[in-house]
């Protein structure tokens, strides 16, 4: 029978530990501190921050929001950063996007501090992560990485395929796997008869942003699936990448969509702010 990967209980049980780390951290002295920068009024950006907002709440992390006109200039957001970097109270530094399109988004990205950079998107941190000596990881993938430790998957010695390549999950997530001893193809849109080599994978992570391209019938019997995709179809229907119903036939684990990886992305924003909140005095 099918596993269910549920990224709702995983995220619950994780954000109780991160709440427990951050009331020890208070009772020390030391509330952490995540400034959240949003520009214009991007609708989806808005619901993703006040999310942020309310789980950092429950977390007991301080949250600093910084909602700005979308005609706000590229010196003023990357004034108000360097003001973010020398504030003792702020462990994290998220600005949100997409951003305006008269903003250099690599610019901006550059400007936050590597040490506040919970994010992981910094080169300073995508260096460290490359060499195997992270400093933060980007969320989403140290999502995939944290279910499949809760769930008890060991990816030593496993043959990983992981179909897109963004920046944002399909590299750093090959990367992660490479960490823990798999041997990972990272596949894409030219990769030569994909549904063969996504037949080898022991552990299939699809992050590739087409709905169901990924049939059940490419996968191996009784491998692990990683759903990271988010695709709406018609007005209100949400699938991932892979066909869930063709999948869970063959898969001996799958996270669903929605509920399965989505949950853990804010979740490990909370993790990685907690994490550098531990190392403030280090950056004094």
């Amino acid at each position: 029978m099918t596993q269910i990967i549920d990224g709702k209980e995983i995220a619950a049980r994780m954000r109780h530990e991160i709440a427990e780390d951050a009331a020890r951290l208070k009772s020390g002295g030391t509330t952490p501190g995540l400034a959240v920068v949003l520009v214009g009024e991007d609708p989806a950006s808005r619901v993703y921050v006040s999310m942020k907002e309310k789980a950092c709440a429950e977390a007991g992390i301080f949250s600093d929001e910084h909602k700005l006109p979308a005609q706000t200039s590229q010196a003023d957001l990357l004034a108000l950063i360097e003001r973010l970097n020398r504030d003792e109270r702020i462990d994290g530094i998220l600005v949100q996007l997409p951003l305006p399109d008269h903003i250099d988004e690599s610019k901006v990205l550059e400007a936050i501090s590597p040490h506040k950079d919970v994010d992981g998107f910094h080169p300073y941190n995508v260096g460290r992560l490359v060499t195997g000596n992270p400093l933060f990881q980007p969320c989403t993938p140290y999502g995939v990485m944290k279910m499949l430790e809760y769930t008890g998957i060991d990816l030593s010695g496993k043959e990983v395929v992981v179909v897109g390549r963004s920046n944002i999950v399909g590299k750093p997530v090959a990367l992660m796997c490479l960490a823990k001893h798999a041997t990972v193809t990272l596949c894409h849109s030219r990769t030569r008869d994909l549904p063969q080599v996504v037949g080898r994978a022991d552990v299939l992570i699809a992050a590739v942003g087409r709905a169901e391209m990924i049939r059940g019938e490419w996968l191996k019997e009784g491998s692990v699936v990683i759903d990271v995709g988010v695709n709406r179809v018609g007005e209100k229907k949400l699938v991932g990448d892979v066909d869930f119903e063709g999948a869970k036939g063959r898969a001996s684990a799958i996270t669903p969509v929605p509920g399965g990886v989505g949950p853990m992305t804010i979740t490990m924003l909370l993790y990685n702010t907690v994490e550098s909140a531990k190392r403030r005095g280090e950056r004094r």
